[in-house]
């Protein structure tokens, strides 16, 4: 029965506590405390509404458990894009696996993307996030998750498919596969290294729309392509080899969603368990 004590355990000002109760009276219609200079006491009817008062404040404490409880237990369905194998990388394994823990009821349903539809798809709202690798353009944001070399992706039977390493330098002139006019070049040119750092310009070559699609233009000798390096693993192919290269800037992993939409109840699910995955372990 002191409105400082009150205001000061609730971290507002005493001026701002009066007014919310003027302004709850005013709203009752009813006067629920007698003031003084020395004391402050309930009415009669602020005695009389006291029961109702706390019954409503624990009716709302128990709408906001049940609230957290649904937030934890989310139901439905969340729609996950991948470009490439993006979905068979460890960190992508291992995100899936913790947003399945945390939320079993959920239905997780994985989708393969093209080098386009990465983006279209989450503009158009058909997938909720994509795994997938940067650059990104404007409108998406992204949680990094890992980071690896990446290496020239050559025709098997080039010369320099046969060695360890080479330069970028040794590849000036090569073609490049190209991508779909509506890819953003902001990614294209990160993954074709254009500029190159000497100045030289990139040729491209014949256009490919998937990952299948530019190792077989590869594999016929039109084109060449830089990839992560584990594309040696998953994407062994006859007439297909791959090279380090010296000076290569790395490339990295991300769960990427559009800005729009990042706390939508299924974004913002599987973002947290990014974070979670991530504060766990330590990506090489």
């Amino acid at each position: 029965m002191h409105f400082g004590h009150a205001a000061a355990r609730s971290f507002i000002t005493q001026s701002a506590l009066s007014q919310q109760i003027r302004n709850l009276e005013k709203r009752l219609g009813v006067a629920l405390f007698e003031r003084s200079s020395r004391a402050v006491a309930l009415t009669e009817a602020g005695r009389a509404l006291l029961p109702e008062v706390r019954a409503t404040v624990e009716a709302m404490m128990r709408l906001r458990r049940a609230a957290d409880a649904q937030g934890r237990h989310l139901s439905g369905r969340v729609r996950v894009g991948a470009v490439g194998a993006e979905a068979a990388m460890p960190h992508t394994r291992a995100v899936l696996r913790a947003l399945r823990r945390r939320h079993p009821h959920l239905e997780v349903e994985v989708l393969g993307l093209n080098f386009a539809d990465q983006w279209g798809a989450l503009y158009r709202r058909e997938v909720d996030v994509v795994f997938l690798r940067p650059p990104v353009p404007d409108g998406i944001e992204v949680h990094h998750l890992a980071a690896e070399p990446r290496v020239a992706c050559l025709p098997g039977d080039d010369p320099l498919a046969a060695r360890s390493r080479i330069t970028l330098g040794q590849l000036s002139g090569y073609p490049v596969v190209d991508v779909p006019p509506q890819v953003p070049r902001v990614w294209w040119d990160f993954w074709a290294v254009d500029p190159r750092p000497d100045g030289s310009p990139v040729r491209y070559g014949p256009v490919a729309a998937d990952l299948e699609a530019l190792l077989h233009t590869v594999a016929q000798g039109e084109a060449m392509a830089f990839l992560p390096a584990a594309a040696r693993d998953l994407f062994h192919r006859p007439g297909v080899g791959y090279t380090n290269v010296d000076g290569l800037p790395p490339c990295t992993s991300a769960l990427a969603w559009t800005a729009e939409h990042r706390d939508t109840p299924a974004v913002a699910a599987v973002r947290q368990a990014a974070q979670a995955v991530s504060h766990e372990r330590t990506y090489p």
